[in-house]
């Protein structure tokens, strides 16, 4: 077997077969795209686009703004995930075209197609306007330009990559690390012409110039980004816990059975391959270091589709081995939709989950059920409490606090507040609040701040089960013992 190099000519683009598996893909997420309700980040990205600023504490600002911009036309989860439905199916489109310029046929186009569509981090990342969802689109678009640069040498291309770069670097910053392992890559084998393109560093500047304002916004706030490597840390799992699944969740969120296997064969290829070799060292620098960090699996997603779409080629050309060829045949399509569908989507009606516990479910359905039956709960309690003018809402999360900040301010809510993460910087108390209703599992940092603290009830939501609000503990705190203003700061946990 032969190493690959990018050839001089592309093949024609399979249009009608990837067409029909964009349309394939695009059936279920609109489908489920209106079910259950939004989910606890989306709610977050709309209270935070209520409150635009060049940077927040946990994200630079563009999915805010999409999601404010989103929110404008229309109000319904429906409308909000459109552009991560797009975003999906541009990758599909994408991942195909990866294909086309390492000289595939219609045949690799198709299985590199295929394969994005049945991956689980993709199928289930359509259904929510993320960062998670838009971030490895960006990747996937800067992948196809550089691969596509190395066929034509068109430097045009390099600086589109950097125009893409800055669009993903308002999105996460994540885009970073790829680009100085790319670098790393590039110097150790090649090819370092690359390097030496004007149009490679244009591209750069211009990213450059376009995050001052986000830059500015951090250094303003005392660079709290850089905090949240601790939180993300204790999200999945500690010191060591993230670190021993973060492989396996790689590679299993991959899909079973196609994305896994050709994801290690895709990457083995691209490592093989001498002018491509950079893109395969980069995907295993990436790791090596998210895995060092303690980072979440799915930051090192955007380099899939490059690898899919290296297995692809291959496969076309009848390279593998011919005991494991069958894993990229339909069979092993369907049962990889069989297999992910119910755990990507939200595929049963809300109802089920509640009468049926065992089903199959979205990982997160729990956190899209129950938020406006949760403030309708607290609305009640609030309701029913002798001084409400002079109370504050304050929850122990940021998912409490925008889901009452979406459902709770036609109930009668005050605009909630929260120390947690983002939402810190978003609402702070008014001075003229006394009293704190408290939504969250811990008031332990209310004590010694007020003059009493006592329990009060419990969120209820209902039928709306499995539910993150079902069950959260009411406070009640009276007697504010110092100004918002010293208080405040003090309640602030922005990184856990």
């Amino acid at each position: 077997m032969g190493v690959t190099t990018a050839p001089a000519v592309a093949r024609p683009l399979a249009v009608k077969p990837v067409a029909v598996v964009t349309a394939l893909l695009a059936i279920p997420l609109l489908l489920t795209a209106n079910r259950y309700g939004y989910f606890g980040d989306e709610l977050y990205f709309l209270a935070a686009g209520r409150h635009l600023a060049w940077g927040y504490v946990d994200q630079p600002p563009l999915l805010p703004l999409l999601a404010q911009a989103m929110d404008a036309l229309g109000h319904s989860p429906f409308v909000l995930r459109i552009p991560a439905v797009l975003a999906v199916l541009g990758g599909v489109a994408l991942t195909a075209l990866i294909a086309r310029e390492l000289g595939g046929g219609a045949k690799a186009q198709t299985i590199a197609a295929a394969t994005f569509a049945v991956s689980t981090e993709f199928l289930a990342g359509g259904h929510y306007l993320a960062t998670s969802t838009v971030d490895p689109f960006l990747w996937t678009l800067v992948l196809w330009l550089l691969v596509r640069w190395l066929r034509t040498r068109a430097d045009g291309l390099l600086v589109w990559a950097g125009v893409v770069t800055a669009v993903a670097l308002y999105t996460k910053f994540l885009i970073g690390g790829f680009w100085l392992a790319a670098g790393v890559a590039l110097l150790a084998c090649g090819p370092r012409e690359l390097l030496r393109r004007p149009a490679l560093w244009l591209g750069a500047g211009i990213a450059a110039v376009a995050l001052v304002p986000t830059l500015l916004w951090q250094a303003t706030h005392g660079w709290p980004q850089l905090g949240m490597g601790a939180a993300i840390s204790a999200e999945v799992g500690g010191t060591w816990g993230g670190r021993l699944t973060f492989l396996p969740t790689a590679v299993l969120v991959a899909g079973l059975p196609v994305g896994a296997v050709l994801l290690g064969y895709g990457l083995w290829r691209l490592l093989r391959s001498r002018e491509l070799r950079f893109l395969g060292w980069t995907t295993v620098l990436l790791t090596v270091v998210f895995l060092a960090v303690n980072g979440r699996f799915y930051y090192v997603a955007g380099m899939y589709p490059v690898c899919w779409a290296m297995a692809a080629v291959a496969l076309e050309r009848r390279e593998p081995a011919r005991w494991w060829r069958w894993v990229a045949t339909w069979p092993c399509y369907a049962l990889a939709v069989v297999l992910v569908l119910p755990i990507a989507l939200p595929v049963w009606p809300r109802a089920w989950l509640t009468e049926h516990p065992s089903l199959p479910a979205p990982l997160f359905a729990y956190a899209e059920i129950g938020w406006p039956e949760g403030a309708r709960s607290v609305a009640g309690a609030f309701a029913r409490l002798p001084d409400r003018d002079r109370t504050a809402v304050v929850t122990g999360t940021y998912w409490e606090a925008s889901a009452l900040d979406r459902y709770g301010r036609d109930l009668g809510l005050p605009e909630p507040a929260s120390g947690n993460r983002g939402y810190a910087t978003l609402v702070v108390p008014p001075e003229s609040t006394t009293d704190v209703l408290f939504v969250g599992e811990d008031p332990r940092p209310l004590l010694g701040h007020f003059a009493d603290l006592r329990p009060i009830g419990k969120v209820d939501t209902g039928a709306a089960k499995p539910s993150a609000f079902d069950g959260v503990p009411l406070w009640l705190a009276t007697g504010r013992g110092e100004p918002w203003a010293r208080l405040w700061p003090k309640l602030v946990n922005t990184h856990t």
